[in-house]
């Protein structure tokens, strides 16, 4: 599919999310091919090491195409999201071979889960990373998404930036351990990716695989969580819509609470 270009170099697999104009927005067609690369990948196929990274000048991901939620008409559409989003950050933790976020300007929602759930992340010097939701949509993050940035940066930070809908830049995201280098721009960012994803191609690939499962699962063991009340208490809301409109509308949401 256009919006998401797979390539190889070599032992490397490059994922790239193909939606410039949009600031590479995922769609949920998006969203499942990436679940499918990941799938696929180091079976078989050569590859020992996949880049996830966005195309343009301006973003990473911004999050899920807002326009999408306008279907949602119903509980089963917020769970059947929910889930579908869980899938896809599952497949991206379990992928077979090591995984990088070569992330640059915007990262945010859904594209910050997606960067969350790689293995290693990098940035260049104009990364803005968060989770604006209570600024913009009023919807909520899975326990299971919540857990990965929990693990990450710690409760207290998450809080912070859930609460505040702030954006994290470069130097703050080094400095609390959301990611462990810094590029000037989007060219140093393209080649420091490549060349690290080249490292990790050459690690003891039993190595890896033992210790990012073994952290998976410690995540998992802290995340055994019913959420599907609280997935409900937020998509199904009047707020919600309200948010999504005001979001197309360009126009600050009146929240009400219900």
């Amino acid at each position: 599919m256009d919006d998401i270009l797979y390539s190889t170099e070599g032992e490397i697999g490059i994922i790239a999310f193909n939606r410039p104009r949009a600031r590479n927005a995922l769609t949920f067609e998006m969203y499942a091919e990436v679940a499918r690369v990941c799938s696929e990948a180091g079976n078989g196929d050569g590859i020992k090491a996949l880049i996830i990274r966005g195309t343009g000048e301006k973003a990473f991901a911004a999050g899920t195409d807002i326009a999408q939620f306008r279907s949602f008409t119903e509980p089963a559409h917020a769970h059947a999201y929910e889930a579908e989003v869980d899938r896809v950050l599952n497949a991206v933790e379990t992928c077979r071979v090591p995984t990088l976020a070569a992330i640059h300007g915007a990262c945010t929602g859904g594209g910050a889960a997606i960067a969350t759930a790689c293995d290693l992340r990098i940035a260049s010097a104009d990364l803005k990373f968060g989770f604006p939701i209570a600024r913009t949509l009023g919807n909520c993050l899975s326990a299971s998404s919540l857990s990965r940035v929990v693990q990450l940066i710690g409760a207290g930070r998450t809080k912070e930036l859930l609460f505040t809908s702030r954006l994290i830049e470069a130097e703050e995201a080094k400095s609390i351990g959301l990611i462990a280098e810094i590029v000037p721009d989007l060219d140093a960012l393209n080649i420091r990716a490549r060349d690290l994803a080249g490292l990790l191609a050459g690690q003891a690939p039993l190595t890896l695989r033992a210790t990012r499962e073994a952290m998976a699962r410690l995540r998992q063991g802290v995340c055994n969580v019913e959420d599907a009340d609280l997935v409900e208490l937020c998509y199904m809301s009047a707020d919600f819509r309200e948010g999504l409109e005001a979001f197309l509308q360009k126009r600050p949401p009146n929240w009400q609470g219900r």
